[in-house]
């Protein structure tokens, strides 16, 4: 199963007739003389786009055709972009370079002798960034995302969301409204531990379709005891990696540290209950450290003092150390041109067959941007193909979400080289 993502369909008719030969009021009646197609689309705003087609029957060869575009929200018409020769054979493509299209525009196509194409409606996914305060905290602190639209979306709402379980369904946490220079600022508290896939989604509109952030993983800890510590020198570790758990115990009632007490490493998995894992004795300084390899899941921890070695039982606040997945990634060719398709194969460890993953493309932002998902394979792989679509150099990686038991990682980046081939060989336009 597949699932394409910001694909909208357009039901827009759009008729009129020709005020002048650079401008345009409206899109005139498709005929059959002259044919469009457009590729990405919908298209990460900023990207470039390569539009193509076929001038049809005799005479058809270096002939003129003029590219028109309509900006969706602006009051103006139709106006030509660009202007090129068909080959011998009818045939002719322009190249959108990067940075020019950001917001949704309907294109088509004008010949000689009145020949004209069918219009294109262009749908372009806005690019929205988050940026996390911090991406640990505890329940007793908020963390604030901050971020930008592009294009300019001013005093527009975006919403903070929550991944619900290991689905691609989300829960909105919090919306804040865009400042005039398309900026956003927000705050969220978590009242309970355990670690957060977040985003923030502006919902689309006439100039853009619904857009999402790249996503972060914030690791919620559970407010320490005051007097009896409990940390990890790495609250999130890859797949078989190692980390130690560490802490200081004081004196009931002081703050003066507690030496020779015997302690206890408590953890569980997520589908489990708590059992003791290893237990020391405090140094001088109250201190004490458990170390804890080969981790393939998610833990829970806490440290306790033995009953009938303290004036009274203790125990830290629970940890929540989370395991990222391994996530790797290949694709099909490392070059391709607009006429070809590009296929991404990989694996997930461990285990997450069923699961959601999603195929991301690096922006002209700097930011990733989802631009299709699939589920991944009952033997922990999955597979996503990619129309190369316009030239240029296009950077992807593979993303899964966090779930129970991991937390959610992505795969190293692989950049593919696309080239435009000669008209005549690209798929056929309508």
């Amino acid at each position: 199963m597949r699932l394409r993502v910001c694909v909208l369909a357009c039901a827009l008719t759009l008729l009129g007739g020709f005020t002048a030969a650079g401008t345009v009021s409206a899109a005139p009646q498709h005929n059959q003389g002259l044919t469009i197609a457009a590729t990405p689309n919908p298209v990460i705003a900023g990207d470039g786009v390569l539009i193509y087609g076929r001038l049809l029957g005799p005479g058809s060869g270096d002939q003129t055709i003029r590219l028109y575009h309509h900006i969706i929200g602006q009051r103006r018409g139709y106006s030509v972009v660009a202007v090129t020769h068909t080959d011998g054979a009818g045939y002719y493509e322009f190249i959108r370079p990067e940075g020019l299209v950001y917001t949704n525009r309907n294109w088509f196509v004008r010949g000689p002798d009145g020949a004209h194409s069918r219009t294109v409606h262009e749908r372009v996914i806005a690019l929205v960034s988050i940026n996390p305060s911090t991406t640990t905290t505890d329940t007793n602190h908020a963390v604030v995302f901050s971020g930008h639209v592009i294009p300019n979306h001013r005093f527009e709402q975006v919403f903070l969301q929550q991944q619900i379980g290991s689905s691609d369904e989300w829960r909105t946490l919090r919306s804040t409204t865009l400042d005039p220079r398309s900026n956003y600022f927000v705050a969220y508290r978590w009242r309970r531990p355990g670690v957060h896939d977040v985003r923030v989604l502006f919902k689309g509109d006439a100039r853009t379709v619904r857009s999402a952030s790249d996503i972060v993983t914030v690791d919620v800890e559970q407010a320490q005891v005051r007097g009896f510590t409990i940390n990890s020198s790495s609250p999130i570790v890859p797949d078989g990696g190692s980390v130690t758990i560490f802490g200081t115990l004081d004196r009931p009632g002081t703050m003066k540290p507690q030496p020779n007490a015997v302690v206890q490493l408590w953890g569980r998995t997520p589908d489990h209950r708590f059992q003791v894992l290893a237990d020391q004795v405090t140094r001088a300084d109250g201190s004490y450290s458990f170390n804890q390899s080969g981790l393939t899941t998610n833990m829970i921890y806490y440290v306790a003092t033995m009953p009938g070695t303290q004036p009274r039982h203790e125990r830290t606040a629970r940890l929540y150390q989370g395991v990222r997945d391994l996530v790797t990634m290949q694709a099909s060719s490392n070059s391709a041109s607009s006429t070809q398709t590009v296929t991404f194969t990989g694996t997930v460890l461990p285990d997450k067959s069923g699961r959601v993953i999603a195929l991301q493309l690096l922006g002209t932002d700097g930011d990733w941007h989802t631009v299709e998902l699939t589920v991944v394979r009952q033997d922990s792989t999955f597979q996503f193909t990619w129309p190369a679509g316009s030239p240029g150099t296009n950077t992807f990686r593979a993303r899964i979400m966090s779930d129970e038991d991991n937390v959610g990682s992505a795969s190293p980046p692989v950049s593919i080289a696309t080239m435009a081939p000669p008209a005549s060989a690209l798929p056929p336009a309508s």
